[in-house]
């Protein structure tokens, strides 16, 4: 057996051992086993009905601002720990930087950009910048999810592009497992802990720049990025809009790891959702954006109800909206990014020269680039020699448990 080959099967124990501390579907050499935790809250955990109930159960813990403080601080305490949060906190700091091949568009430029994360891991992506000089700039923070294409895909850089040429920094960038983040699987048991600290640092790199406001820095992403924006939100007050799309639901927990893989949602003595982990931006300005097709279908009835609940109570009614497409399906399509557009540019005070005007925003301006266009890393551009090459590699850096399972767990 040669020596890439032992570093899989090593690999695939120690997925193993998080996997079976947790709770999933795994692949073995006896065939398929289901290991299950009641801790963890994946997929449709509950029906739409009972959904709809522990809406109704939730609201009757609380009644004012200060209950839903205790409550939330309670939610978001689980977070950090559910996450474990406390593994890889203390790698804050400056942060290493390579970016290069700016590219001048049509309003706005776009450079290719990786920062490290924490030492020897990567954050991949994509920074846009307007053309247009401002003495201080909006940004955004632009995750993809599980829709075609990733970060290189046409809907991911047609909003970015428009946001930027609209006076935003944008930072569009890979989630774990896809595109150039590729020194770990995406469905790896810690990729929700990877993700989330990911985005904080995508965060905290453009509040670095000294022409980025603190107080105009917002967040969208569908799906899956979805998920990424009510979490990074929740736990992180430096966000100070957020455009969740077509993923906030009462009974879908996110159906992958990257989600739902660690115990964010449930205790011993606490049991929540990613409805109330989304209420968790009040006061600050939020848009959800829902469709007829998928588990946000029930949003106008069922979660936005409970939300805006939440917002009344602490005196912010008029911060939260829905914009509910109920002839549309699971997408970040032209409809949903016109929205959003809308919400970013009221909160974020960005150009509205097009949407005052009732204009039908344009975005033909924008030019979709490939992805070799995109990529960072090449002959010319590496990573470090002290680059974290695998999982086992992350998974001992941050210490994170090493004894093995007799299980043999198959990659996707």
């Amino acid at each position: 057996m040669n020596r890439f080959a032992k570093q899989f099967i090593v690999i695939s124990l120690l997925s193993i051992q998080l996997l079976l501390s947790q709770g999933y579907k795994i692949e073995t050499d006896q065939g398929t086993k289901y290991i299950t935790n009641e801790i963890i809250c994946n997929g449709r955990f509950w029906t739409e009905v009972e959904g709809k109930a522990k809406m109704e159960d939730f609201s009757q813990l609380w009644g004012n601002a200060e209950s839903w403080r205790k409550r939330s601080q309670t939610i978001r305490k689980n977070i950090l720990k559910g996450m474990q949060w406390d593994k890889i906190s203390s790698y804050d700091g400056d942060i290493n930087v390579i970016k290069h091949s700016k590219k001048i568009m049509d309003g706005y430029t776009v450079e290719n950009i990786a920062i490290e994360s924490f030492p020897g891991f990567y954050v991949t992506g994509n920074l846009y910048r307007p053309i247009k000089k401002q003495k201080h700039y909006a940004a955004i923070l632009s995750p993809h999810g599980h829709l075609k294409d990733k970060r290189f895909t046409d809907y991911v850089q047609l909003r970015s592009a428009y946001l930027a040429s609209k006076g935003a920094i944008v930072f569009a960038y890979d989630m774990v497992g896809f595109g150039e983040s590729d020194q770990v699987r995406h469905k790896m048991p810690i990729s929700l802990l990877l993700q989330t600290w990911n985005s904080k640092r995508v965060l905290d790199y453009l509040l670095s720049l000294p022409q980025v406001d603190p107080n105009r820095m917002g967040m969208t992403g569908g799906s899956g990025g979805g998920t990424q924006t009510f979490i990074l939100t929740a736990i992180d007050q430096r966000i100070k809009v957020s455009v969740p799309v077509v993923q906030v639901s009462a009974h879908f927990f996110g159906g992958c790891v990257c989600e739902s893989g660690m115990p964010i949602h449930k205790t011993a003595n606490l049991q929540t959702n990613n409805v109330e982990i989304a209420a968790l931006a009040a006061p600050r300005p939020m848009l959800l954006i829902s469709n007829g097709d998928d588990w946000t279908r029930n949003t106008p009835k069922v979660e936005f109800p409970y939300i805006q609940k939440v917002y009344q109570a602490m005196g912010k009614s008029d911060s939260v909206e829905n914009v509910h497409l109920a002839n549309e399906k699971h997408d970040y399509g032209y409809s949903k990014r016109i929205a959003a557009y809308q919400f970013l540019t009221q909160h974020l005070q960005l150009d509205d020269h097009d949407l005052s005007n009732n204009k039908e925003v344009d975005e033909s301006f924008i030019k979709i680039l490939p992805p070799e266009k995109l990529k960072v890393f090449s002959s010319k551009y590496t990573r470090s020699n002290s680059t974290l090459k695998n999982e086992f590699e992350v998974l001992k850096f941050l210490e994170f448990p090493t004894d093995q399972y007799p299980y043999t767990f198959y990659k996707n």
